[in-house]
This record gives C-alpha cells, structure tokens and sequence, in this order.
C-alpha cells in the first residue's frame, strides 16, 4: 500500500451514472458541486469508414428532441461492429456532440452504460477522457455496483496506461449516495432516466445478492405528467386559475409587500383611513390565499410524485410497470423495493429501513418523492406494536442530504454519488491505504484495482 498523499487541490471526482458523467478538480474545505455535467453518450458520424451499414439510430436535428438510453435503438447503436480503424478522436462527446446534431449531420449515438455495464470500453475512455499530458492528478471513479471483476481490471488499465493517472480508486455509486448522508447501512432508491435501482446496504457493503432494478424512471414521470395535465381537471384547473406560476430565468415570484403605514397622523389628516382599512383587509385575505396555495401546491406535488412514479393509477400510460431483474414479474417500484428487502437477512432489515434514501435527477426536481414512498411501503412494517421483537423493523426512516453542505442545499439528493464520492476521496488520498498508486500498478497489474479499492475488497 502506498504512503504517498496528495493535495487536495489536485484530486478529480468523476461521477458515472447511467446517463450523466458528473466531474470536478479540487477539493475544497466546502465541498463543491461538479463543475462539468455531460449526457453519458458518444456520437459517431455515419459517414465515417468505421461505420459499417446503417446502423440502427441516425439522429438529425429535427428528429431527436429526446435522445436517450430509453429509445429502443440507442443500445443497439452501442453494440454496433467497428473496425479496427475506429479511433477514441472519432467520437463526438458533450457540446460536440450538440453542435453536430443541431447542424443536422447523421450521428450514431450510443450509451455505453444504459444497461448498468460497460458495453463499450472505447466509448468509455472517451467519455472518462483526462485532458492531460502530465497528469499528476488522483482519480476517484464512483460506478455502479455489480460489475464483473475483469470491468474493473480493464477500467483500472485504462486509467494508467491510457490517462496516466498519479493514483486511482474506485467507489461503488450506491455507497457515495450513502455516504452523502452520513449512513452506513440502508437503501438507496436511485431513479434514472428510465430505470430504478435499488440496493440495500450493510455496515459498508452493497447485499449484490438483494439488488433489484425497476424499469421506471424520469422519462415515465414526465410523461405521466402530460397524461395528468391533459386528462386531471383538478390539476389543469390550478394552473387555469392562477395558482401556478413559472419563475423567469430562475427567479422565485414574489408577492409585492406592503410597505405598512409609519404615519397615522398623515393618513388621518388626509382622510385615507378607510383606504388603509381596506388594504390591512385585502393583505390579510391573500395571506390566506397564500397559505391556500401553498397547500394545495403540496397536494398536487404529492399528487405527481407518488401517482407518477409509483402508482401510475389508473388509466396511464404505457410502461406502468416495473419488474425485478430476471423474475419477469410485474411489479410496482415499492413492490420492487420489498422485494429487494426481503431478500437480506432478517437481521439486517431494521437497519436496513433506517436508512431510506431516494436520489437521481427527480430527488432534485420533486422533493416530496421520499415522503410519498414511505407512504406506500409502510405496509413492509408491522403496524402492531405488540408483534414487534428484537429483529422486526419498527419504522422506516427517510435520511438526506445535510443541509450544511452548501452547495448542495437547493439540489435536493440528486447530486448525492458526487458529494460522497468527494467525501472519500478527501480521506482516501491522505491515508495512503485505499488507493493505487503508479508503483502499485507498476508491480501488480490490473488485479491491484480489486485488491487495493476499499469498496471492492
């Protein structure tokens, strides 16, 4: 194990998701948000020699509004043939990208880590991709669970002989999300683009046996809102009314305040007392009105997030339902969250519903999600207090995101995997104990990344 350390203000977080690649040099005494956020896909025009046939997706500017891992034809771009000529320059990545499709040129686009593997190591190492010629710089990679031991091997290979990295490890995503909110042991719920992953967590270590995946996401959401907006008269009747209203460019509307009345001489002088009268009148009934709204905007955002994502009710959508992988049931995400639950030990599960978290771009955006699926797996837990004993779950509570992280406060648990991932890296490249060094690599190979990163030992 290396003894060396570094400073804090060389060290790189890198973020993998599904569909995000999150980034950022630096730590600093208050942790920051990721300074460079790209969607986790690589384009390759198909004019290239590499491209053999047409493959399955050609976006163009006018036909692509959503592009995503959730098009049918996204993985099967990802799983195309190449060449031997295909080179990592050939991709376009993040505002590349962008600029060719809004210019209208034929792009093949793929997402190598839609399926929660990595499908494609080139697209990967363009998109991980350290633009560095002496790189001094630690890397901290957090990635999702579950990965076969020679992923791991080839990542830790592209890191040091691709990037040239000073030192480098690897965290589990679920565990940063965890980590995030100061907890060793629970269940992190993160809600993708189109997918759930749950994954119950032990003392530190990830149940892989107990891991579970619903196929529901962002996506569904949104267009379960559109259904609601279209079908809801209680819903479209809120906004007709007034009662929703949408800030320009990020600033909170506010009601124009009263400044109140400092001279009652004057007002009495100039005969406007029963003006004033009526204003006090008129200010206190749009206070409640305000608080009228305020409660009926809970009503609705409990309305979206438990119905949405959850429920689906009746009369949705497509894609209502979610299924565990590889059991083929139909099941809905709190089903699927039981049912990942159930497959730990008995006594594991109090500690397990302790530690309820929910993160993924729509713990930013809906932050009553949380609440509401507590709501509908409280069923999993004994009501009757006279059935409880030692081992049986009693309640289940929801953890969060500190609010003394900055940063972090108005981002709801959406950025939760950066934050812990900064979190431990701050520790892990002091101690000299769980990170691979260049000499480390140097005398061991690959095997060192499973050997050597604390959250694969």
């Amino acid at each position: 194990m290396s003894s060396i350390g570094f400073r804090d203000s060389s060290v790189v977080i890198i973020e993998t998701s599904r569909t995000v690649i999150r980034a950022g040099l630096g730590l600093h005494e208050l942790l920051r948000a990721p300074s460079i956020e790209i969607p986790a896909c690589v384009g390759l025009r198909v004019q290239h020699p590499s491209v053999e046939g047409n493959y399955s997706q050609r976006l163009s500017a006018g036909g692509s509004g959503e592009a995503g891992p959730s098009t049918s034809n996204s993985r099967a771009a990802s799983a195309a043939p190449q060449l031997q000529s295909l080179k990592t320059t050939d991709y376009l990545v993040g505002p590349q990208l962008d600029d060719a499709l809004a210019a209208g040129q034929e792009i093949t686009v793929s997402w190598p880590f839609a399926d929660g593997q990595i499908s494609d190591f080139m697209q990967a190492e363009v998109l991980w991709y350290l633009r560095r010629v002496q790189n001094e710089s630690p890397v901290l990679l957090s990635l999702f669970s579950g990965l076969p031991r020679d992923t791991y091997e080839r990542t830790g290979q592209i890191f040091f002989e691709r990037f040239n990295v000073a030192a480098f490890s690897i965290l589990d995503r679920p565990m940063a999300q965890l980590y995030a909110v100061g907890a060793l042991s629970g269940l992190v719920i993160d809600i993708g683009d189109t997918v759930t992953d749950v994954t119950p967590i032990y003392e530190g270590f990830p149940l892989a046996g107990a891991r579970a995946t619903a196929r529901v996401g962002m996506r569904h959401c949104e267009r379960y809102l559109a259904h609601l907006l279209r079908n809801n008269t209680s819903v479209t009747g809120v906004w007709q009314a007034g009662l929703v209203r949408v800030p320009v460019d990020g600033i909170a509307v506010r009601e124009a305040e009263d400044e109140g009345v400092t001279d009652i001489a004057a007002v009495l002088v100039a005969g406007k007392e029963k003006a004033v009268i009526e204003s006090g009148m008129k200010r206190r009934a749009t206070a409640k009105a305000s608080a009228a709204e305020q409660a009926r905007a809970k009503e609705i955002e409990a309305l979206i997030s438990s119905r949405n994502l959850l429920n689906f009710g009746d009369g949705s959508p497509p894609d209502k339902h979610a299924s565990p992988e590889g059991d083929g049931m139909s099941m809905t995400l709190q089903d699927v969250v039981g049912h990942a639950v159930r497959l730990t030990d008995v006594e594991q599960r109090q500690y397990i519903w302790l530690g309820l978290m929910v993160t993924g771009d729509v713990a930013t955006y809906v932050k009553g999600i949380a609440p509401a699926l507590q709501t509908h797996i409280s069923s999993f837990i004994l009501s009757n207090a006279d059935q409880h004993n030692e081992v049986q779950p009693k309640h289940i509570r929801i953890v969060k995101v500190p609010e003394y992280f900055a940063e972090y406060r108005e981002k709801g648990d959406g950025m939760a995997a950066f934050l812990g991932s900064s979190i431990v890296a701050k520790v892990t490249f002091h101690d000299g104990k769980n990170f691979i060094s260049k000499t480390d690599y140097a005398e061991r190979g690959p095997k060192s990344v499973l050997e050597m990163s604390a959250s694969l030992f």
